[in-house]
């Protein structure tokens, strides 16, 4: 193997290490049961906009979806930093350009879920809605998680 392969290997499976070591630590699992409990908040409240603006207003979907996201993603920013992450000590514009990054990121795979469901398949817009975040979730944790709030595995 080159150098370079070796070094690749090296760090994925340091990396795979750190993870699994992270998995077994009581505290990052609570961290994850905060991160959904905003995550609900933020999903109520992303579904309560979502259905104004195209069932009352008449948005397209992905419009509506678009400015549920910023409502929702607004709140999420302030409760993840401020109790999930407890990230109070970092630079909180800094940690928005990452936290908005991730988020983005998400919501880009959310809208791509929605469009299949509702303009692919035909489905009902909340519902599919719904599914759509639920299926970005996982990428918006771990994305804020490991790069947002800089916080590393808990190792303890």
């Amino acid at each position: 193997m080159s150098d370079e392969v070796e070094v690749a290997v090296a760090e994925t499976r340091a990396l795979h290490l750190r993870v699994r070591a992270g998995l077994r630590r009581p505290q990052n699992w609570l961290q994850l049961v905060k991160f959904c409990a905003v995550g609900a908040s933020g999903y109520v409240v992303n579904l309560c906009v979502f259905a104004l603006c195209v069932e009352a207003i008449g948005l397209h979907h992905l419009v509506g979806a678009t400015a549920a996201f910023v409502v929702a993603v607004t709140n999420n920013f302030y409760w993840n930093r401020h109790w999930t992450f407890s990230a109070r000590g970092g630079h909180a514009a800094f940690q928005a350009a990452r936290f908005f990054t991730v988020s983005i990121a998400a919501f880009l795979v959310a809208a791509t879920v929605l469009e299949l469901l509702v303009g692919v398949m035909g489905l009902p817009k909340v519902p599919s809605q719904a599914i759509a975040v639920i299926a970005a979730t996982p990428l918006n944790f771990i994305g804020n998680k490991m790069w947002s709030f800089r916080i590393e595995l808990s190792r303890d």
